[in-house]
């Protein structure tokens, strides 16, 4: 849930048109996924939220800087898309991000 700084001066705690307008299209989509699969044997089995993080904790610990890049989307918010390169920057420790409107 994203809880909104009111007293922000860039945009008043307002989120991007996207955010604002687009993003139940997205986050209600009957096909969107909820819960955490992992690829076991061929097939997407369900596992809980801490072993899905963990999975993927150990498998990002094994990239830095120019071993990672990060792809942003247009689907997402700009509050997304905001973490996301800040998580490449700061964690994975790389300027490696760019954005599919470039592509």
């Amino acid at each position: 849930r994203s809880v909104p700084v009111l007293e922000n001066s860039v945009n008043q705690g307002q989120a991007c048109v996207k955010g604002r307008f687009g993003i139940a299209e997205f986050v209600h989509h009957p096909e969107r996924l909820t819960k955490p699969l992992v690829r076991r044997n061929g097939e997407l089995v369900e596992v809980s939220w801490d072993e899905a993080l963990d999975l993927v904790a150990d498998k990002l610990n094994k990239y830095k800087g120019n071993q990672f890049a990060f792809i942003a989307s247009a689907k997402c918010t700009n509050e997304e898309n905001y973490l996301a390169q800040k998580f490449t920057r700061m964690v994975m420790q790389t300027n490696n991000v760019d954005h599919c409107a470039r592509l």
